[in-house]
């Protein structure tokens, strides 16, 4: 199986496992306002992701993403040899 499909396959799962759907409109709602997700939720969710996906992101750039999509691409978008 290609890697990066099986990646987004992963991460897919781990929103589903939040009850998140990221097809439709769903992928672009906003954690807090839109998704009414308490922080710590967000949390571990970024924590269930890091560890089954095995890439680790930095504080810093979780600031910038408050969409599953954006969440998505963020762990995407960091190098491989993380």
């Amino acid at each position: 199986m290609n890697q990066p499909f099986s990646k987004l396959k992963k991460a897919v799962e781990v929103f589903h496992s939040y009850g998140i759907s990221v097809s439709g409109a769903h992928k672009n709602a906003h954690f807090v306002k839109q998704l009414n997700m308490d922080p710590v939720f967000i949390n571990g969710l970024i924590f269930e992701l890091e560890y089954n996906l095995q890439v680790y992101l930095q504080d810093e750039n979780l600031g910038r993403a408050c969409t599953p999509k954006e969440v998505i691409q963020l762990f995407f978008s960091i190098p491989q040899d993380n």
